[in-house]
């Protein structure tokens, strides 16, 4: 499959080309963002039902961005963007963490080391367009500069 030629960009300005990649195992779920990205936003997304599946989907194309469900079947997306991390060219991309009843006390430590930006559902879809603006547009804090941003 070929796939628009993506390259790191200076702050403030997006690449032409956007690839959200959802990983969310609720087809619900999963067809609202699709569509959301789609009807609401310029960029193009892709949906994974699994970790498996989104482990395999990155060997192929790279994505500006992850949208990860916390609650999938065989990993939760915390451990999930841990792997696609360690993946060579992957090392940078942002990610959103999603789920209803996110077991904030838990994972905060988690979610503040990895400066990961935690969208809880229900969401609206303003939360949600915003959120993937600063994540692809922007940067989320320590997405590309782990340094100088945090606080």
């Amino acid at each position: 499959m070929h796939n628009a030629h993506q390259e790191e960009h200076p702050r403030g300005e997006c690449p032409r080309v956007k690839m959200i990649l959802i990983v969310e195992d609720d087809p619900d779920i999963g067809q609202y963002l699709s569509l959301a990205i789609s009807h609401e936003t310029p960029y193009q997304s892709l949906l994974g039902t699994d970790s498996v599946r989104a482990l395999e989907v990155v060997k192929h194309i790279r994505p500006n961005l992850f949208i990860l469900d916390y609650r999938l079947p065989s990993m939760n997306g915390i451990e999930l963007y841990d792997q696609l991390h360690l993946t060579e060219g992957l090392e940078t991309i942002p990610a959103i963490i999603m789920s209803a009843g996110l077991p904030r006390e838990q994972l905060e430590n988690e979610i503040k080391q990895r400066q990961l930006v935690a969208l809880p559902n229900p969401h609206n879809l303003d939360d949600l367009v915003q959120t993937l603006e600063q994540g692809l547009c922007l940067g989320i804090p320590g997405s590309r500069d782990r340094s100088s941003r945090r606080q």
